[in-house]
């Protein structure tokens, strides 16, 4: 498939599809909205699908089909989930369904394409599971070539470096696939494991669609109890951020773009220097220059902001109120302009402008309400 760039061919007047996922019972299924170029304002033009709790979804590189993951353990009667995939009209945005297949676990998380975009990724987050799914050549889903179930001892039951007063110790009591995402390259993957505390490093064959362990097969999280969460590959592909859910904190690693294998740098942490109490990060994005990183903190319900300088390092800039409460996500809209957090318990989704020399934000009084958003994606 050919990946079209985000912001060539639309023009700043024009309006583009935006697709957000959200959980049962307050979001009813997969929404579209149309977004103005001008403004980056949201309108709702209904419900996509009503596949049941689909809080994960990714769009095709050319924009023709849409996947999503149902985030449930009865798929079928079973005890895993789904994932769907469907084609997209691109005229007015609607969605029909081509397939469906197992998930291969509990409870997928998280789905994104290969770096070519013929193969697509699951996390399964309840049953500690990932899985690797062929493309056919309309899109549609193919069983899948490869399933790998994280097995090992929990992560210790509380983070070493969270904050005075933090009560962030959750799920480590054995394997939650949290993410999964190849390098730019495509010839590796690497999945965290919050619940034991680990980065999973694979080699992956394009061909037959197949994960093998790397060497290491896997490097222990930045900190005891850090609950490795959500991670994103700079542009440059030397570096690669990692959010810790339980510890609250952002680290940096090297990659080795030719044994395709990471070496941590730094971590920081994502709450200001005199906060105290519970925090849970989640959302984690790169400005499309790779001049700044944002977190969404959860409780604190901010986005913190780091300037990215040389060697990747990470200096803290200031944290925004997200004007709504617990973010699961955070995204930039296509013209770079704008930021969107999708508050899953305040049931909406707030805008920020971008102030693409300080990489601040500024609030714009803008809300769109929605029941329990949980990720957002702009049709290429």
């Amino acid at each position: 498939m050919t990946s079209l760039p985000l912001q060539a061919e639309t023009p700043a007047t024009s309006s583009q599809f935006a697709y957000v996922g959200t959980y049962n019972p307050n979001g009813e299924g997969v929404y579209l909205f149309k977004v103005d170029g001008q403004s980056g304002a949201l309108t709702r033009a209904g419900i996509a699908s009503s596949q049941a709790n689909p809080a994960q979804l990714t769009a095709g590189q050319d924009g023709k089909t849409l996947y999503v993951a149902s985030e449930i353990a009865n798929y079928k009667d079973g005890k895993h989930g789904s994932v769907a995939a469907y084609a997209v009209n691109r005229t007015d945005g609607a969605l029909s369904k081509l397939n469906e297949q197992d998930s291969q676990g509990a409870t997928p998380a998280f789905v994104t394409l290969s770096a070519q975009g013929k193969h697509l990724f699951a996390a399964n987050y309840g049953g500690g599971s990932v899985a690797v799914f062929p493309l056919g050549a309309d899109g549609s889903l193919q069983p899948a070539s490869s399933v790998q179930q994280s097995s090992g001892a929990p992560g210790a039951p509380k983070p070493e470096a969270a904050v005075v007063g933090s009560f962030a110790a959750s799920d480590h009591n054995g394997p939650h696939a949290h993410m999964i995402a190849s390098d730019p390259s495509g010839r590796f993957v690497f999945s965290t494991d919050l619940g034991l505390d680990r980065i999973y490093q694979w080699r992956f064959d394009q061909a037959s669609g197949r994960l093998s362990p790397n060497t290491p097969a896997f490097i222990q999280a930045s900190s005891a109890g850090a609950g490795p969460r959500h991670f994103v590959f700079h542009p440059n592909g030397k570096y690669v951020y990692v959010i810790n859910e339980e510890s609250s904190t952002l680290t940096l690693y090297h990659f080795d773009q030719t044994k395709g294998t990471l070496e941590e740098q730094e971590s920081v942490s994502t709450l200001p220097k005199n906060y105290q109490g519970t925090n849970f990060a989640s959302g984690l994005i790169l400005s499309p220059d790779g001049r700044f990183a944002y977190v969404a903190n959860r409780l604190r319900n901010s986005i913190a902001q780091f300037a990215i300088g040389a060697e990747g390092r990470l200096t803290w800039i200031d944290d925004t109120w997200t004007r709504g409460d617990y973010p699961r996500s955070i995204v930039i809209g296509p013209q770079g302009r704008f930021m969107y957090a999708l508050n899953q318990r305040s049931d909406n989704i707030t805008q920020f402008a971008i102030d693409k020399e300080s990489g601040r934000l500024e609030f714009i009084d803008r809300y769109t309400g929605l029941g329990s958003p949980s990720q957002m994606v702009f049709l290429p």
